[in-house]
């Protein structure tokens, strides 16, 4: 006979865990997928003299029309008076939401700019099997067409430049610059061959712009000489565990650099951003809240190195979808 002592301390306990469980949920879904932050990360890249340059990183908005607080929290991104601003796609999470990412990036969009788009852009999400996330080659589902001519034009007419699989030059806050970009390696969209080669040797910046970071993207990069490569789309893993880190990065890049600063090959920078949404049918991050990073590139120069830290502007209140 079972000892009621016992069915009523395993009850407690199964109580216990299903009460963590809704907790847990609760507080990635309506907590810290709402707690965005500012980063800061200081990058030396430049050719020795350059003036240090303030580079905002933004990527994987993934907005939709009603994201109020998401949108008030970019629009104060401005303020910050960056001197250039990369986007690195996945703008888009429903078929009406262009207004809403032009609102939202308001006066960045008068600010020298650069950006390549990512599937999110392209194709509406869809519902998917979470478990899919393991295996780096699972199928691809594609929703509804999005439309990102309609964002690529509010872009480019506020003067953004679009670097999608061609070279720009441009002088930013006395910089030399060379960006060159390509389209979302992750649904194989990427024509490296359309950008290859060495860039303009006398710029100070060889940036390289991809919505995925993958590893045969930014090996073609580095074998050509560029200096730092900004992207996005692995969310900085969503879903973390204290202690262990992202447990996948939905694409081929090793977990180590699944966000933040890391190096690639001998010379080359990397910053992959965390983003700063979710999809739609996945709105819950956990251990890795939303983010926005302003980089300040600093002249090459022995012992160099890389400072990471973190700003919470004021907190806003809960955002449900």
């Amino acid at each position: 006979m079972v000892d009621p002592a016992v069915n009523r301390t395993a009850a407690r306990a199964a109580a216990a865990t299903v009460g963590l469980g809704v907790a847990g949920l609760t507080y990635a879904t309506v907590i810290e997928r709402n707690a965005f932050v500012l980063r800061h990360n200081t990058v030396s890249v430049l050719e020795p003299g350059a003036t240090p340059l303030r580079v905002l990183h933004i990527s994987d908005l993934h907005m939709t029309p009603n994201q109020r607080l998401k949108q008030a929290w970019v629009s104060e991104l401005d303020a910050l008076e960056p001197d250039l601003v990369i986007n690195t796609g996945d703008n888009l999470a429903h078929p009406n939401a262009v207004p809403a990412v032009v609102q939202a990036l308001g006066g960045l969009l008068s600010r020298p700019g650069l950006f390549v788009f990512g599937s999110n852009d392209y194709f509406g999400p869809k519902p998917k099997n979470p478990f899919n996330y393991f295996q780096k080659d699972h199928k691809r589902v594609h929703g509804e067409p999005l439309p990102w001519q309609d964002l690529r034009a509010a872009f480019t007419e506020r003067g953004w430049l679009d670097a999608t699989h061609t070279v720009r030059e441009l002088e930013v806050s006395g910089v030399r610059t060379v960006a060159a970009g390509v389209d979302d390696p992750h649904i194989g969209r990427d024509r490296y061959e359309t950008v290859e080669g060495r860039p303009n040797p006398l710029a100070h910046l060889r940036l390289g712009l991809t919505h995925s970071p993958e590893p045969r993207v930014l090996d073609r990069f580095a074998d050509d000489g560029y200096d730092l490569v900004l992207a996005g789309h692995t969310h900085g893993g969503q879903l973390c565990l204290p202690g262990y880190g992202a447990l996948v990065t939905n694409c081929n890049l090793d977990r180590s650099r699944v966000k933040g600063v890391s190096s690639w090959g001998s010379t080359m920078k990397l910053h992959v951003s965390a983003g700063l949404g979710t999809s739609p049918f996945a709105p819950a991050r956990f251990c890795c809240r939303p983010e926005a990073t302003l980089l300040t590139l600093t002249p090459v120069s022995h012992g160099d190195a890389t400072f990471e830290e973190a700003q919470s502007l004021p907190p806003l209140a809960a955002e449900r979808r």
